[in-house]
């Protein structure tokens, strides 16, 4: 499922996002590779059953599957499918988009919603696609002379000067974007060309019954039942170049798009995975993944049940708080349930043992090297500046996941923003511009915000703050909750009552009397808890975070003159990738033992129209019955989904799953739950990526949604008898 985290250096964000490379044993598919370096692998893919030139994955000529496969909004994938712009990802990387366009009159959750023409089709404002045109490997034009102990700033410095000269050159002469990205930790840089439409429309998106079937309960699940696809097309000018919605943009012409393989596949048959994998720390430290486990994981997971908890009563008693919560509760629940399984998958595994053993090697490694005179002590100082700061991480998600997972007291931060803008030393006329821009904003954030329902998680979660934060509970907390007799009930109630933080009209009428804000309740809440983050929590987590920095670039480093650098696969980073494996259901000594691959009969013996994730469309389940499957049957059902050992994160959402051939076999949207893990640990016995089979989507595309013009506009292989 989802993962929208992004790699860089603050800690604050996600802890461990600064990555090491220890010398674990590596698997020919694991990791994933950098498309522009696949010359080099060539050999063992087509051994493990590529049918095709490496070439013809990727090349910068513009003729390479690069160009059909597209970074879907922030962060999702999504493949071309068409010469004409139509495009396909999973469901819940489409979620929020829909989730702006429907309403209780067009209920899109519940109903889907199928274009049945081209003029039909819904522009989505804000959503974008970008197409990765080529890659280039600049690491020395980046690195060029500076010595590995240069003081980080100094050497900051530098990079930003020469990063930013080598984008703006990259730009006047290829005339498109330019990125240069970090890799290997610092070790590496390769600068991405892009080009990124911004007319994006819906095309089809089926209802949940279909495109969340299983809904929570078989999120990072396996046997899969889920829908889990929608349809957009791409939009572009008269010259076929991005352009912003305008209804006389025609269809995006694209060269390059996947043929559609309806042949199936076999336990055991190749399968890639094309896409942008966002954050993986297959080689992070021991010492920063007992952090993980010990604290990370752990208060997440015990702070988003309490969350879920409230909503879902809340969502379950009225479909308008449904349709405003369902896409929140979808982004939060999935990691909810990840964490879960993550935690399960390294424990069993006793991953943090193996990379003790890992270090200990690299050790015995360092003592005796020449090259690498700084890495004698790396393992010692990364040992003593974590364990030094567990307190300060532990707290920092405590403040993230309980307090700040009260919506009031984040939205408050909109009151603090007014007070600093209507008390700073701005013209007039650029403070009343900046107020206005802040009050459009917050008009999104109201739209799908209700405050009872937010009071419930303040009474779940305050008190999990209060009592887990010890000493670093404010004490404006301590003397308000005595104040209104320990009682959490009282404490909210008198707290979303008085703020104007609850409402957008509340919001503006404060705006203009910005000398009442410091009296606001929430705001209070917000400012004290900021207060005591900013003072006692963030120096510590920001040298933490620099020295790890620091420590993490040294030890890859270090890693690459160990070992080769061609060895050590880099870490995902929201760049293009590609993984590769087969067919393979989990092991059968493991505790599921289950098939490769799910259908449309089982899915329907799970159909409850009580419990809403598992209610599917009741003319689903009659063409079920009448066995209407047109040209998708396989054994008199519809398969649904199978699952391979390639090597996944989050950001594949919506990748294309390939056959040998370059053929699209499916899309991937999940992992099971067992190997989970696999963001810090591979293990093939154990990680599995699901897919949805392209048979199922265009089953659904057909039959369910009545939209089958959509498929005269593909490309299918030739049929097998």
């Amino acid at each position: 499922m989802r993962c929208y985290s992004k790699s860089g250096r603050s800690i604050l964000g996600i802890l461990g996002c600064s990555l090491t490379f220890c010398s674990l044993p590596l698997l020919a598919k694991e990791g994933m590779k950098v498309p522009a370096t696949l010359k080099q692998s060539e050999k063992e893919m087509i051994a493990a059953g590529l049918d095709i030139p490496v070439e013809k994955l990727y090349n910068a000529r513009g003729t390479g599957l690069n160009n059909a496969v597209v970074l879907f909004g922030k962060g999702c994938t999504g493949e071309m499918i068409s010469g004409e712009g139509l495009l396909l990802t999973n469901h819940h990387c489409g979620y929020g988009t829909v989730q702006g366009l429907a309403s209780t009159q067009s209920d899109y959750f519940a109903n889907g919603f199928w274009a049945m023409n081209r003029e039909q089709e819904l522009p989505c404002p804000g959503l974008t696609v970008s197409y990765i045109r080529s890659m280039e490997d600049v690491t020395e034009r980046v690195l060029g002379g500076i010595p590995d102990e240069m003081r980080d700033s100094q050497r900051d410095s530098i990079l930003a000067v020469r990063i930013k000269n080598l984008e703006n050159g990259f730009r006047y002469t290829t005339k498109k974007d330019a990125q240069v990205k970090a890799f290997a930790n610092g070790n590496r840089y390769w600068v991405i060309i892009s080009e990124t439409y911004r007319d994006v429309r819906l095309v089809g998106f089926p209802p949940n019954g279909v495109g969340q079937f299983g809904g929570d309960t078989d999120n990072w699940s396996w046997p899969r039942h889920t829908g889990d696809f929608s349809v957009f097309r791409v939009y572009a000018d008269s010259s076929n170049k991005p352009a912003a919605y305008s209804p006389a943009n025609k269809p995006y012409r694209n060269s390059e798009f996947f043929t559609i393989n309806a042949n199936g596949y076999q336990e055991g048959d190749f399968t890639l995975v094309y896409g942008f994998p966002g954050v993986t720390q297959e080689y992070i430290s021991s010492m920063q993944l007992e952090q993980v486990i010990n604290f990370i994981d752990p208060i997440r997971i015990e702070a988003r049940t309490k969350r879920l908890d409230v909503w879902t009563k809340y969502m379950s008693a009225d479909r308008s708080v449904f349709l405003k919560y369902t896409s929140k509760r979808a982004g939060v629940a999935n990691g909810w349930k990840k964490w879960q399984g993550e935690l399960k998958g390294l424990k069993g595994n006793n991953v943090v043992t193996k990379k003790k053993q890992a270090e200990q090697e690299f050790q015995a490694w360092a003592n005796t090297d020449t090259q690498a005179p700084y890495a004698k002590d790396l393992l010692f100082r990364m040992q003593s500046n974590s364990v030094a700061h567990d307190a300060d991480v532990a707290v920092n998600e405590y403040i993230r996941e309980a307090v700040l997972g009260i919506e009031l007291i984040s939205q408050a931060a909109e009151l603090d923003k007014i007070r600093n803008i209507h008390y700073a030393s701005l013209p007039t006329q650029v403070k009343t511009d900046s107020i206005a821009k802040l009050l459009r904003s917050a008009e999104g954030f109201y739209k799908n915000y209700d405050a009872a329902t937010d009071r419930a998680v303040f009474v779940a979660l305050m008190p999990l703050f209060m009592e887990k934060a010890g000493a670093y509970v404010p004490a404006y907390y301590r003397s308000e909750l005595a104040r209104f007799g320990n009682s959490y009930d009282k404490w909210a109630a008198y707290v979303f009552a008085n703020t104007a933080a609850g409402s957008a009209e509340k919001l503006k009428a404060a705006s203009s009397n910005p000398g009442s804000i410091t009296d606001d309740p929430a705001w209070k809440l917000y400012s004290a808890i900021m207060q005591l983050r900013n003072e006692k929590i963030v120096p510590q987590l920001a040298r933490y975070n620099d020295s790890l920095t620091r420590y993490n670039r040294l030890y890859m480093k270090a890693q690459i003159l160990q070992r080769k650098y061609e060895d050590l696969y880099p870490d995902a980073n929201s760049t293009l990738r590609v993984a590769y494996g087969k067919v393979k259901g989990l092991d059968p000594d493991g505790p599921a033992g289950y098939s490769f691959q799910t259908n449309l009969d089982e899915a329907v013996l799970k159909h409850n129209p009580e419990v809403a994730e598992f209610n599917m469309p009741a003319a689903l389940i009659e063409l079920q019955r009448q066995k209407d499957y047109g040209r998708w049957a396989v054994r008199g059902t519809v398969p649904i989904a199978f699952i391979a050992d390639n090597h996944t994160s989050g950001g594949n959402s919506g990748s294309p799953v390939l056959n040998g051939k370059g053929e699209l076999i499916g899309t991937n949207f999940d992992r099971v739950w067992e190997g989970t893990m696999s963001d810090y640990y591979f293990d093939e016995k154990w990680c599995r990526n699901i897919t949805l089979d392209i048979r199922y989507t265009l089953f659904i595309i057909e039959k369910l949604g009545k939209a089958g013009w959509l498929l005269n506009e593909m490309r299918f292989a030739p049929v097998k008898n």
